[in-house]
């Protein structure tokens, strides 16, 4: 194991244990896929990621300031 890698990975156990609770084994079972998605980091492309427009935001503050919501 190199030392970047073990860096990386004990920095990265500890925002495990911090953030999610997991225990050493819930980490080292976990696949970087799962740890990324339960640290709540997008997955794939963010270019591709929808994005609210103005006009959108626009008509949904109107509608939450006239009492209409959804």
């Amino acid at each position: 194991m190199s030392t970047a890698f073990g860096a990386q990975a004990l920095r990265l156990s500890g925002h495990a244990a911090r953030l999610l609770g997991w225990r050493p084994d819930e980490f080292w079972h976990a696949t970087p896929a799962e740890l990324a998605a339960a640290l709540g980091e997008p997955a794939g492309d963010p270019a591709l990621s929808p994005r609210i427009g103005r006009a959108d935001l626009d008509r949904m503050m109107k509608d939450d300031d006239n009492g209409r919501r959804g």
